[in-house]
């Protein structure tokens, strides 16, 4: 009896397991973003725009600042200079500044980011900073599309821009460079400090920093993984032509 309630609990792990992915689906991702954590350049500048624009409010807690100057090539008075806002210890972890009051503030503190890419998807953390939208409702003034009555006001707001959100398709584009023919687009009620497709790029460097954060050691895996594989390829090799040396004479 044991064993078949086991094998019950089992299955209706593994259904939820599969179930995941499809509730993920119906999620609003209007913006196609693939993520590119191998892109250096890319990777510093996303560095740059979370310690500037995110590390008062969220944590990395998992991921230190030398970690990142090793990993990006960033000297540790860089570190210092540009990306250290609450501590002079390069060897610290990123811990904001933020203090216990905002969970008052926002409702909830706000979260830790050092493996959100891993949890929400790096799409959706792509898509989630584009889509903040002028909402007279919400107590801060703005809702997001992709995660709606979020706690988090529209921090980057002076650098898109407020946009408004358009419901309908049609082949009608939004100035803010959305450019599906259907589902939700927006139109720019006042300009930001840059144009769409710099925040685009702004956005993709955050998110792609955000990749980076939430596993370090992706690019050595990879490389260790394919000098693995090459090696176990050419063992495999060796291996057959020395069965076939041991074994030629044997009828």
């Amino acid at each position: 009896m044991r064993t078949k309630y086991s094998f019950r609990a089992l299955l209706a792990a593994a259904l939820l397991l599969l179930a995941g992915p499809a509730l993920a689906e119906g999620e609003v991702l209007p913006y196609p973003f693939k993520a590119d954590p191998d892109n250096i350049a890319s990777v510093q500048r996303g560095a740059r725009n979370f310690m500037n624009y995110c590390s008062g409010c969220h944590s990395m807690r998992n991921l230190r600042y030398n970690r990142i100057g090793s990993d990006l090539g960033i000297s540790d008075e860089l570190l210092k200079a540009k990306l250290m806002f609450t501590t002079d210890k390069v060897s610290d972890h990123i811990v904001s500044a933020m203090p216990e009051e905002a969970k008052a503030w926002f409702g909830k503190q706000p979260p830790d980011l050092t493996v959100e890419t891993r949890y929400r998807g790096a799409d959706w953390v792509y898509n989630y900073l584009l889509t903040f939208y002028v909402d007279p409702k919400r107590p801060l003034g703005t809702n997001n599309l992709v995660l709606p009555n979020a706690s988090m006001p529209d921090v980057l707001w002076e650098l898109q821009g407020l946009q408004v959100l358009k419901e309908g398709g049609g082949d009608e584009h939004a100035e803010g460079g959305h450019d599906e023919h259907e589902g939700p687009q927006f139109e720019l009620a006042t300009k930001g400090t840059m144009s769409p497709d710099e925040y685009r790029d702004f956005v993709a460097d955050t998110t792609n920093f955000m990749v980076y954060a939430a596993e370090p050691g992706r690019a050595m895996r990879i490389s260790v993984g394919i000098k693995v594989i090459l090696f176990l390829l050419l063992f495999t090799v060796l291996a057959y032509l020395t069965k076939r040396e041991f074994w030629k004479d044997v009828h």
